[in-house]
C-alpha cells in the first residue's frame, strides 16, 4: 500500500493544488476562493459552506460523474484521498494533506478519488461542485475500513449516521465496477 503524508505529497492523478493569495489588513484577511481563469478543472454549479466540530470526520465519499473544489478559510481539515480508478495511472494511491491558512490553497478532487475530511479543530470549509447532488452520484465506504487503508489521526471521529452505516470498501468497489458510467483518470 503506497501512503503519502506530506506538503509535496504524490496524489492522485486530476487532485490540483491551488495556493490561494491572502491580503491581510489591520480589519482581517481577504482571499479570492476562485476565479473562471485558473486552470481548477472545474465549473462549479452549486456552493456549499460547512462548519464542523473539533473531531469530525466527513467520509469516506467517492463520486463518479461530480468534481470537488474546496477550502478552509477557519480551522484546519486533514484531507483523505484515495484513487479508486482502475485505469489510472495512481489506481491504489493513498494521500493524506492538511489543510489550514498557511498556506491558503484550494483543492480539486476529480470523480473517482475517495475523500474524506477530518477536522482537529472547530472548522469551516467551503465547496463548489459540477453536479447537482444525485444518489446514484453519491457511494461511500466505512472510513476505517482497513482495505481504504486512509490513516486516520482519531480512532473514534464524530461521525454522521450515514458514515457509521457506510458499506465496506469491498461493496463501493463493487457498486463502482457495476456503475452505468465508467469513471476516468482526471
Amino acid at each position: 500500500m503506497n501512503v503519502i503524508h506530506s506538503e509535496t505529497c504524490e496524489l492522485p492523478v486530476g487532485v490540483r493544488r491551488r495556493t490561494l493569495a491572502r491580503h491581510d489588513d489591520s480589519r482581517g484577511w481577504l482571499s479570492e476562493l476562485f476565479r473562471d481563469e485558473w486552470d481548477t478543472g472545474v465549473s462549479p454549479i452549486q456552493w456549499n459552506l460547512v462548519h464542523s466540530h473539533a473531531r469530525t470526520l466527513r467520509g469516506v465519499h467517492v463520486h463518479l460523474v461530480h468534481w470537488d473544489y474546496l477550502t478552509v478559510p477557519h480551522g484546519s481539515m486533514i484531507l483523505g484521498l484515495k484513487d479508486l480508478r482502475t485505469e489510472s495511472p495512481t489506481f491504489g494511491l493513498i494521500s493524506t494533506v492538511t489543510l489550514n491558512q498557511s498556506p491558503f490553497e484550494s483543492w480539486t478532487i476529480p470523480p473517482g478519488v475517495a475523500h474524506g475530511f477530518y477536522f482537529p479543530e472547530p472548522s469551516i470549509h467551503v465547496y463548489a461542485v459540477t453536479a447537482y447532488w444525485n444518489l446514484t452520484d453519491e457511494l461511500g465506504c466505512r472510513w476505517n475500513d482497513p482495505d481504504l487503508g486512509i490513516p486516520w489521526p482519531d480512532p473514534t471521529p464524530l461521525l454522521s449516521n450515514r458514515d457509521q452505516e457506510a458499506p465496506s470498501y469491498a461493496a463501493l468497489m463493487q457498486k463502482i465496477a457495476d456503475a452505468d458510467f465508467p469513471i476516468q483518470p482526471g
